[in-house]
């Protein structure tokens, strides 16, 4: 038996679990469900005679090591910055890793020894990144065969409530880390490029610079900007391309009333409030706003925001029982983004019966033959429930299917690595449209940007 170490059995492991768990008999699989919970481990193995579930703490060095050295293969789905020192002893130990996580500069510098040990290290192989890199490279590179030139590349992706889910004002719940959500777009302005000249967005202004977008069955769309789409130019081999934005989609309004809580700061992640334990939602919103006399807390948010009482806005503010006195914080030493994320997630958890939905939209803008064309691709899926989410599904199922594509001998190129090669994106590509994971393409005049 081939043996899989997977290490951390989170939200997303699910169904990268099941469908190794489903191909172990034929393709002699041994799965290593590693997780600082042996409760949670176990939950996932299902016990399943093909799967050990083990308590795992990655930051004992020899326990880490021990299970590191007896692996085939390792899968690391723990936090991005957690990932190195599991990276480092594939090295040392000679063993394939493949993660869900963005290339950090760390492992960037073992690119030198794996390439030199002819390991392969497959990093960003989820769903963003994972399934847009592999989606647009499929595209870009078929336009290239052609005789195309690129012009434009804009890139989408949201994690959603599926439509017979959506009970809230705010059309959205989570279906991945809440923290990430609160804290989306900070750490730097977003850079993109229109028609060639260059476009900053500064956090404060983020989430009042959407685009729109249509999605055939599922209506209207906004999308705000990721941080840095840049990078991704060398990347896709884009250098001189004239348009290249990344964003982030979500149902029209939740941008407008998500800048809310910039403006009054509650996203920031950088100071601890004073005795936030004992602190009560109402306080929490009042330690924003300025003092009056006589004005309620209720009066002065409007002020502050200049929302009128019958405006949907205050409404998306009630509905999260901000005003409660009795409720209370509860947390000890809490940022303001903490404190918030909390308060979300009263309203915004994922009920055992709801459903999350993915949506992604590709446009690719080009030239052939004298003539400007755009095509637009675009992806919908809906998870099953709570557990079996279309976001566990999109991040973990591309991850399973590149340990299997390794494991066999069928991903050989060396290195640290993003899934823009066809022997990655190709086979990985074609299996998820079995699991509902289907791209469709529409051919389009060219719009581009007339006034950049």
């Amino acid at each position: 038996m081939r043996e899989i170490l997977i290490i951390g059995a989170g939200r997303s492991a699910s169904s990268l679990i099941q469908y190794l768990l489903d191909k172990s008999q034929e393709e002699q699989l041994h799965l290593v469900i590693a997780d600082l919970s042996l409760e949670l481990a176990q939950k996932k193995t299902n016990n399943h005679p093909n799967a050990t579930p083990i308590a795992l703490d990655i930051l004992d060095k020899s326990q880490r090591k021990a299970a590191i050295a007896k692996a085939t293969i390792v899968i690391s789905m723990l936090p991005a910055h957690l990932h190195i020192e599991i990276a480092r002893d594939c090295v040392l130990f000679r063993k394939n890793l493949v993660t869900a996580s963005y290339i950090s500069d760390a492992m960037l510098t073992l690119d030198e020894e794996v390439k030199e040990y002819g390991l392969i290290f497959m990093n960003e192989m989820g769903l963003d990144p994972g399934i847009d890199h592999m989606s647009a490279m499929k595209v870009i590179d078929e336009i290239r065969e052609k005789g195309g030139k690129m012009l434009l590349f804009e890139s989408f992706c949201g994690g959603l409530v599926a439509p017979e889910s959506d009970t809230n004002l705010w059309n959205y719940k989570f279906t991945w880390a809440p923290r990430n959500v609160v804290l989306a777009g900070q750490g730097g302005v977003a850079k993109f490029l229109q028609e060639g000249t260059y476009k900053y967005i500064p956090y404060t202004s983020l989430f009042r610079r959407t685009e729109f977008l249509e999605v055939e069955g599922y209506g209207r769309f906004e999308a705000y900007s990721n941080r840095d789409s840049l990078k991704y130019r060398s990347i896709y081999g884009l250098d001189d391309i004239l348009t290249l934005y990344r964003g982030t989609i979500r149902r029209v309004g939740f941008s407008k009333a998500w800048n809310m809580f910039v403006q009054l700061g509650m996203t920031d992640d950088s100071y601890i409030m004073e005795d936030s334990e004992n602190m009560s939602y109402r306080q929490f919103m009042n330690s924003f706003l300025p003092y009056h006399p006589t004005d309620s807390v209720e009066i002065k948010t409007r002020l502050q925001l200049k929302i009128d009482p019958d405006d949907i806005m205050w409404d998306k503010l009630l509905e999260l029982d901000l005003f409660n006195d009795k409720k209370m914080v509860g947390l000890k030493n809490a940022t303001p983004a903490q404190i918030l994320e909390k308060i979300l997630n009263d309203s915004w958890k994922l009920q055992p019966d709801d459903k999350d939905m993915i949506v992604m939209y590709h446009k690719f803008g080009y030239e052939i033959n004298g003539k400007k064309v755009q095509m637009d691709s675009q992806m919908v899926c809906i998870g099953q429930d709570q557990t079996y989410t279309a976001m566990a599904k999109t991040v973990g199922l591309p991850v399973a299917m590149a340990t299997l594509l390794i494991l066999n001998g069928k991903i050989t190129t060396p290195g640290v690595q993003l899934p823009i090669l066809k022997e990655v994106y190709l086979p990985v590509l074609k299996e998820l449209e079995q699991y509902g994971v289907v791209f469709k393409e529409q051919m389009l005049p060219y719009l581009g940007y007339k006034y950049s």
